[in-house]
């Protein structure tokens, strides 16, 4: 059974302040690519703590916050909002969650058109990936875990019966491995729909015979001041980036003072 078409396809995007140009220019691709209408919406954990949504604590250590829940490192303010997403689009359509590190190369439409099955609950890349335990650009703890980079981009059926058990109250009790594996889903990979590596190439990993279609900068990205690529089709993605700050900065938008170039 096909899923209805929706007006507008609706991406949220995971927002930490101190990523704001990571967040900037992956809205920019999105729109900028888009042939069709699509709404940018960012997952901020101050607002959805306001209104009552988003109630999880946590405490820092250092620059290190450390969930309250199972006391585990986490990186970023939107570890735990991602799994929200559901609710938020009030249990109807298709909503894609992507990470701000990432970079659009292709029509995100095709991502909507492409998981239009109700079957599956939600659709990822099922990356073989299990980094090293460590510390990522930022400075913030790396914890490998099964599944580890599968949350990083879902497209979720947000009616379908599974995910009405993903509430607000479980996304606010429940341990960051539980939400991050995807434990309310039935325990069979072959219930979770797959999509093509090239929606989310990950630098430093995925294949360079791979044409990205979204790249993932999981070694950090441009925005950071001491980051390098390592392969000559990292260093291609992120001139790519720099040309899209670069204009952005020539609007307003970003800081003119900051250089970016690659």
């Amino acid at each position: 059974m096909l899923l209805k078409k929706q007006m507008v396809n609706t991406v949220y995007v995971g927002y930490d302040p101190k990523e704001h140009t990571a967040y900037e220019i992956l809205k920019f691709s999105l729109e900028r690519i888009a042939t069709k209408a699509v709404r940018v919406i960012p997952l901020r954990r101050d607002i959805l703590t306001k209104i009552g949504i988003y109630t999880r604590k946590h405490n820092t250590i250092g620059t290190q916050d450390y969930d309250e829940i199972d006391g585990k490192p986490f990186s970023t303010q939107f570890s735990f909002s991602r799994f929200l997403i559901p609710a938020l689009n009030m249990y109807e359509g298709l909503a894609l969650y992507m990470d701000s590190d990432m970079y659009i190369r292709a029509d995100i439409n095709e991502l909507f058109e492409m998981c239009r099955n109700n079957y599956y609950p939600l659709w990822c890349v099922k990356h073989k990936y299990e980094p090293e335990k460590g510390i990522k650009m930022d400075g913030k703890e790396q914890h490998p875990y099964p599944r580890k980079n599968w949350s990083s981009l879902i497209m979720f059926n947000c009616g379908h019966e599974v995910n009405q058990k993903l509430t607000p109250q479980e996304v606010n009790t429940k341990s960051g491995r539980w939400l991050h594996t995807f434990q309310w889903l039935p325990d069979k990979e072959a219930d979770i729909g797959t999509i093509p590596e090239e929606w989310n190439w990950l630098d430093n990993h995925s294949s360079t015979d791979i044409d990205a279609k979204n790249v993932h900068f999981t070694t950090g990205g441009p925005w950071f001041k001491d980051w390098g690529s390592k392969r000559d089709k990292d260093t291609q993605y992120a001139i790519e980036w720099s040309n899209d700050a670069r204009w952005l900065q020539m609007q307003g938008i970003l800081d003119a003072n900051k250089d970016y170039m690659i």
